[in-house]
């Protein structure tokens, strides 16, 4: 019986989950606000967050869009961040920021690449990225931390405490599963975000630790084809490489985020939508409606007792992929 109720599960979903998907619609970096653009406007406005053209999954793990989403375009702008810096990244639902993230099933995880120059300019096709964060499953081995977003928490991820400073991508994905019982099914959302590191630290990720988008996955990838999402207790395997060794090496309580509770400034900030009548980032101490009393989600650079890693991963998240410009 339990079996048959897993297997009509998705089915049941599927309506209300096919026309909701959603996108990055502001990034908050130690405090400071940045807005970006709500989908399918004429003229977008300066933003840091790479604009994609529709709210809609990518689908396949050879697809070119899994780089930084959907047809994906330059940012003109990049946030300031140094090492150690919190980022609160709100994903919502729709196409205008009018509702909640709408998915509650799978991971969330964070990349990182160093652009070559300006990241306003930069084409991150044949960029190396690692991976500096990722989360699955609460502590009770059935929630996802991904339903938090549902009630629009952003998620957190800090910069590395020991990055060497220059200009970064940021790469904040979500993999929805509710789809993903066969090869093919599972729904990928990136967003990338262009940040100016600052600061004087030194360290990186070795090269075994890099991957390329696409290449880093392949849709048979245990946590990428999931036959058994519906069928507790859920045993997962996050795909692509692990969290770069440097970024565990380098935590410190100084800059909570590893395993502990969300973090990020008490006194929030908010600024104008960069669709509005003013493109200036402005920032101000007036409380962000967004944020107010919400469940914040933070990023934990280690596994929990109910995440398995495959350690096939290793071996082949180096692969490369021959691809058209």
């Amino acid at each position: 019986m339990l079996r048959r109720l897993a297997q009509l599960l998705p089915a049941l979903v599927i309506p209300t989950l096919v026309s909701a998907h959603g996108y990055v619609q502001q990034v908050t970096i130690d405090g400071t606000v940045y807005m970006g653009n709500n989908l399918n406007v004429a003229t977008p406005a300066p933003s840091i967050i790479r604009l994609v053209n529709t709210n809609s999954p990518v689908k396949g793990a050879t697809n070119p869009f899994l780089n930084c989403g959907q047809d994906a375009q330059f940012a003109s702008l990049a946030g300031n961040a140094n090492p150690g810096s919190q980022l609160e990244i709100l994903w919502v639902g729709g196409t205008d920021g009018s509702s909640n993230w709408p998915h509650n099933t799978g991971p969330l995880m964070h990349y990182m690449t160093k652009c070559d120059g300006s990241c306003s300019t930069y084409n991150s096709t044949n960029s190396e990225w690692f991976k500096i964060s990722e989360l699955g499953l609460e502590a009770d081995g059935s929630t996802w931390y991904q339903a938090n977003m549902n009630s629009r928490a952003p998620a957190n991820v800090t910069i590395p405490n020991t990055l060497a400073p220059g200009n970064y991508l940021l790469r904040s994905e979500i993999i929805s599963l509710q789809l993903a019982m066969s090869s093919g099914g599972a729904e990928f959302y990136p967003a990338c975000i262009q940040l100016q590191i600052g600061g004087s630290q030194t360290q990186g990720p070795t090269s075994s630790e890099e991957c390329l988008f696409p290449g880093c996955y392949s849709d048979d990838d245990p946590g990428i084809l999931t036959p058994n999402i519906y069928n507790p207790p859920i045993q997962y395997t996050f795909p692509g490489p692990p969290v770069a060794s440097f970024v565990n090496a380098g935590s410190s309580s100084a800059a909570p985020s590893s395993t502990g509770s969300g973090s990020g400034s008490s006194a929030r900030t908010t600024s104008t939508f960069a669709n509005g009548p003013s493109s200036t980032i402005i920032a101000s101490s007036t409380p962000s409606p967004t944020a107010t009393g919400q469940c914040m989600l933070s990023s934990r650079s280690t596994n929990q007792d109910v995440v398995k890693r495959d350690s096939r991963n290793k071996r082949k998240h180096k692969r490369r992929l021959v691809r058209a410009h």
